[in-house]
């Protein structure tokens, strides 16, 4: 019995997507890229999948090359800042790959600062009255830069970006507030790929933060 072209268009269709869908699930991904989402749960929020300069294409010679660009976030209203307002205190934090920025300093014409915290993010409650705010001073930055000195540690062997347990940023806002800000992950799904994943894969993957934040928005130093 013969099959009506419109019904084997149907049927490879259904197969192309099938097996889509099978191969994110096997890479741990299923997940819009342009998608992201803030949940408020108390005091605390989360954000999943806010993308930070993702990689959009892939060049034979050459390899990964991005769009250089930031993702400007407001800590204070929860939501994602576009980019033609950069030069204003309306956001917060700016993220491209691993560098998070914060408005101040060389970075922006907020009152902005932040440093490094040690310690798990419950038991942060104050800001550390013996704690040093710094500002970004290009080509340095208030939050760190490199495997281990910030946020993330970088595994070398499998191409991975790993969030360090226990690292907590403190945030002096644009407006001076203060939030403290625990990154989860840094790939889609808030899910790390596996070491054994292919280097695209994790290539694809990589500059999707997921992270947790507190914002204090009465100006004391108590979270």
């Amino acid at each position: 019995m013969k099959m009506k072209k419109s019904t084997i268009g149907i049927l490879a269709i259904a197969a192309l997507i099938f097996n889509a869908c099978k191969n994110d699930q096997v890479n741990n991904v299923v997940v819009n890229p342009n998608d992201y989402n803030v949940s408020d749960s108390g005091n605390i929020v989360t954000v999943k999948n806010l993308p930070a300069d993702t990689i959009i294409g892939i060049n034979d010679t050459t390899g990964p090359y991005s769009a250089e660009k930031y993702t400007f976030f407001s800590l204070g209203t929860n939501s994602k800042i576009a980019s033609t307002d950069s030069a204003t205190s309306n956001w917060d934090l700016a993220f491209s790959g691993t560098t998070i920025r914060i408005n101040g300093g060389t970075s922006g014409p907020g009152n902005g600062g932040a440093f490094v915290y040690t310690g798990t993010f419950d038991a942060l409650t104050t800001v550390p009255v013996d704690s040093t705010i710094k500002v970004d001073a290009y080509p340095t930055y208030a939050i760190t830069k490199g495997s281990g000195k910030g946020w993330y540690t970088y595994d070398g062997p499998n191409n991975l970006i790993k969030a360090i347990p226990g690292r907590i940023l403190v945030i002096r806002t644009a407006d001076r507030k203060y939030a403290k800000v625990e990154v989860l992950n840094y790939y889609k799904g808030n899910t790390t790929p596996l070491s054994t994943a292919s280097d695209s894969i994790k290539t694809f993957n990589a500059r999707y933060y997921s992270f947790r934040y507190t914002y204090q928005g009465n100006g004391t130093t108590t979270f």
